[in-house]
């Protein structure tokens, strides 16, 4: 099998494909052979040194796969050999195959090439969770989704069409706004030009029910100012550095707000069993039907793969990147 091999804190143009033994196939588990792989900032990371693998997972960068199953552990009965497949890893994406839980895989949407499904699984179930399992939005709330433009953005933002709540965005440019609005967002704020917490007291004086944000840093306290009593603020990532404004508790207490922080990759196998049944009940037949779709930003060879990275580290980007073998 081939990987994509790097030292940590190597610049993107280091990473290089090397080969190995394929693995052997552990007890409740299947081998995929993937086609394409999804690239996501916690890849950058990891390669910078600052997101290890979690303990007793493959340090291998990637963390969402599409492919074909060619084996599979006895006693699974929920995929066989040959099923087009895509679903979440802990690690050792970037390879020409991959050992999965198979209670972490789905089917791909009947018409969807690999490289889109390699797309969908990382973005989507954040953005699923963060809205639906940890926020509970509901139809006619309204949420604010920093970076709009960016996968999770606007998979937050497409489930929010979906599901009837109103969606405002925050994004670097008009072109950005542009897909924005065309995935289901309403109220589109440019960052650099507008402030995001005046522009929503102005046109959604009523408030905001929850808040997506992948920034952190001074934004905090602006989530805050226009949070609706009540409301939560779901912290993803912090983009901005690793420290945030100094807490207003006056406008946390006078909310009642709740802020809370979430990942997906450290999560135990039954939540993300529980989170991927759910998500695959309540969406994915929505990608046959064309209501919810994968925003592909570019689609590359992995001859190129130090292209993606340096082009997320640029913030050069409006949906996913994927990477094909």
């Amino acid at each position: 099998m081939y990987y994509i091999d790097f030292e940590k804190g190597c610049s993107p143009s280091k990473l290089v494909v090397k080969e190995r033994e394929s693995y052997e196939l552990p007890d409740g588990m299947v081998k995929v052979a993937v086609n394409a792989f999804g690239v996501n900032r916690a890849d950058t990371l990891q390669r910078q040194g600052h997101y290890p693998a979690p303990q007793g997972e493959s340090p291998i960068l990637g963390l969402e796969v599409a492919g074909t199953v060619t084996e599979v552990a006895s006693g699974i009965t929920n995929v066989k050999e040959g099923d087009r497949v895509f679903g979440l890893v802990a690690g050792g994406g970037y390879a020409t195959e991959a050992i999965v839980n198979p209670s972490h895989l789905m089917t791909i949407p009947q018409g969807m090439p690999f490289v889109e499904a390699a797309g969908l699984a990382e973005v989507f179930l954040t953005a699923f969770q963060c809205l639906r399992t940890i926020a509970h939005v509901k139809p006619a709330q309204h949420a604010l989704i920093h970076g709009g433009a960016s996968g999770v953005g606007l998979a937050a933002t497409q489930l929010c069409r979906y599901w009837g709540v109103h969606s405002a965005v925050t994004a670097s440019a008009q072109e950005k706004l542009n897909l924005c609005q065309e995935n289901g967002a309403e109220l589109l704020i440019n960052y650099k030009t507008h402030s995001f917490a005046d522009e929503i007291k102005r046109e959604w004086p009523e408030g905001i029910d929850m808040v997506l944000d992948m920034v952190g840093g001074d934004y905090l306290n602006k989530n805050l100012s226009v949070i609706k009593q009540d409301g939560i603020i779901v912290n993803l990532a912090m983009l901005a550095g690793r420290y945030a404004d100094n807490l207003d508790m006056a406008l946390l207490l006078g909310k009642r707000a709740t802020i809370t922080g979430t990942t997906l990759r450290n999560r135990s196998d039954a939540y993300k069993a529980n989170l991927i049944s759910d998500f695959a009940t309540v969406c994915l037949p929505a990608f046959e039907t064309g209501e919810l779709v994968v925003n592909l930003d570019t689609h590359y060879n992995i001859k190129d793969i130090s292209k993606p990275h340096a082009r997320l580290e640029s913030n050069d980007t409006k949906g996913k990147i994927v990477v094909s073998w």
